[in-house]
């Protein structure tokens, strides 16, 4: 059932990314007098799902689902239509037009998601606001991954500032390294502070080790939920139990117990409970993936426990998200574009994914703050990755538009074609490489 939820969401995000980023080819086209032949979500060789014709355009939705298409009239894409492009031009198709038309329908689609990932961003800012914990107020410090650790950075350890900056969040701490390669940390370690220089080029480490995350903040383990069906919800455990220990090794806090029950795979183990004034083991099977099914208390919960952990929530006026929407949306291109350098990296070509991986990021219960937030994020990503300069993308085909507008003539057909099939064949190389890296990763089950 969980994947079924992620997988209906991520389809839902696809789907309305692509129809809008289609539109944003399908509008201009038509202002511009260029004939559309075909408007699809998702692709159909040899059948479609659905389709209907109004006036000159096919619209359908295709059995396919990597993306989606809109078919104009004379122009080389991935149809590869050569019957029709070794005809005269016709006043209606995409190769009559001026090249300053051109370029704004090619640019279309671009514009409309980076506009989209903004607009969802102001939305979401607007309608939920924004809740963070600052980094000062995890108040039991951080637990940092195994190569973190064997850096020099310590259980319990509270962040104070890296590469000489204060963090805003442990998230923000965490992205200045993997991201921006920062590796000069300054921590309080049992009231002392203490600098800790990481290896240069740590984050290409990190990534090796197959990390998803390098630290995270340390929350005593208070039980929230216990997932239905789960060997938890199977026990004796119940909902506000304070876990303690594990086969009576001690374990205060959750990430603790996470690895711990990574130890456990497929044991029967016996966990230690404080509830209320009593003190319980009980016997729990973990079950093949090291797991119970146990939701840990978040920290509203903890601060009603009576831990620090206060967090800040930003409201927004409709008048005052629209910048800060727009800023965020920037701060996530920004982002997306600083680790780009990564992939270049053996560690970070391993760690490029395919559908699977995301449609992994949304969460398994439907949550629309968290639907809108990842929608805008592909949003915007798609809008960057589409506007590379790579042959069958649209940044493609801008270049050869652009090298038309300098030089006075159009390039050559026959060049046009070529690139075309070269810049598809890349395509589909690296959609197999990233959902092949997906597939070796659940074989393997790292």
């Amino acid at each position: 059932m969980d994947i079924l939820i992620k997988a209906a969401q991520f389809l839902l995000s696809l789907s309305i990314l692509v129809v809008l980023h289609e539109m944003g080819h399908f509008l201009p086209a038509r202002w511009f007098k260029i004939r559309v032949e075909k408007f699809y979500l998702f692709f159909d060789p040899w059948f479609s799902l659905f389709k209907f014709k109004k006036g000159d355009t096919e619209y359908g939705v295709g059995w396919v689902p990597l993306g989606g298409y809109v078919k104009i009239s004379g122009m080389v894409d991935e149809s590869m239509d050569k019957e029709q492009m070794a005809k005269p031009p016709q006043p209606w198709e995409f190769r009559s037009k001026p090249a300053w038309q051109r370029l704004i329908v090619m640019v279309g689609g671009v514009t409309v998601n980076l506009l989209l990932g903004m607009l969802i961003y102001i939305g979401v800012l607007f309608v939920w606001g924004r809740e963070y914990l600052p980094a000062e107020n995890a108040v039991y410090g951080i637990h940092p991954s195994e190569t973190l650790a064997a850096q020099g950075v310590q259980e319990g350890d509270k962040i104070i500032s890296v590469n000489g900056v204060k963090p805003k969040t442990i998230g923000d701490a965490q992205k200045a390294i993997m991201i921006d390669g920062a590796t000069h940390l300054e921590v309080e370690r049992n009231g002392r502070t203490v600098q800790v220089d990481l290896t240069p080029r740590y984050n290409e480490l990190a990534l090796d080790s197959n990390e998803k995350e390098i630290m995270a903040v340390r929350i005593p383990f208070y039980v929230d939920s216990l997932m239905a069906g789960q060997n938890a919800a199977k026990s004796e455990l119940r909902k506000g139990d304070r876990i303690i220990a594990v086969d009576h090794a001690p374990v205060l806090f959750f990430q603790d117990f996470v690895k711990t029950m990574q130890t456990k795979k497929g044991e029967e183990a016996s966990i230690t409970v404080v509830r209320e004034r009593d003190t319980l083991d009980v016997a729990v099977q973990v079950n093949e993936n090291g797991l119970v099914g146990i939701m840990p208390l978040a920290f509203d919960g903890l601060v009603q426990r009576g831990h620090a952990f206060h967090t800040v929530h930003e409201s927004y006026g409709f008048m005052a998200s629209i910048p800060a929407g727009i800023n965020y949306g920037l701060e996530t291109l920004g982002g997306y574009v600083s680790s780009m350098k990564l992939l270049f990296t053996k560690s970070g070509a391993s760690q490029i994914g395919g559908f699977g991986a995301i449609g992994n990021m949304y969460p398994s219960t439907w949550n629309w703050q968290i639907f809108w937030n990842m929608t805008a994020f592909l949003s915007i990503i798609l809008a960057f990755m589409n506007i590379l300069p790579i042959p069958a993308l649209d940044g493609g085909h801008v270049v050869f538009l652009l090298y038309e507008m300098v030089a006075g003539k159009p390039a050559n057909q026959r060049v046009l074609e070529v690139a075309q099939m070269v810049g598809m064949v890349l395509l589909l190389g690296l959609l197999l490489f990233a959902n092949g890296n997906d597939l070796f990763k659940w074989l393997s089950g790292s």
